[in-house]
């Protein structure tokens, strides 16, 4: 077992896949195995992945939150029911 950070998250990670694996070094971890060690440069090409799906979430949400407000204007207040 060994710890490995996720964003500031460290976690318990089983190394058993990855028994040459050291400190400093990057692996690809999946539900909770480290199934392979992967280059620095690899690494950061994926961390550009991440980001670039956090943004695009990010835009996506903001888009239909847009949306949603321009629906209620259109509509305008609801109407009294007695």
């Amino acid at each position: 077992m060994g710890k490995v950070n996720f964003g500031g998250i460290s976690k318990d990670v089983c190394l058993a896949y990855t028994p040459d694996a050291r400190v400093g070094q990057y692996v690809l971890v999946h539900v909770g195995f480290a199934i392979s060690q992967i280059d620095e440069a690899e690494a950061q090409e994926i961390f550009t992945y991440l980001r670039q799906i956090e943004e695009a979430i990010a835009a996506e949400e903001a888009e239909s939150e847009e949306a949603a407000g321009e629906e209620a204007r259109r509509k305008g207040p609801p109407e009294d029911v007695p």
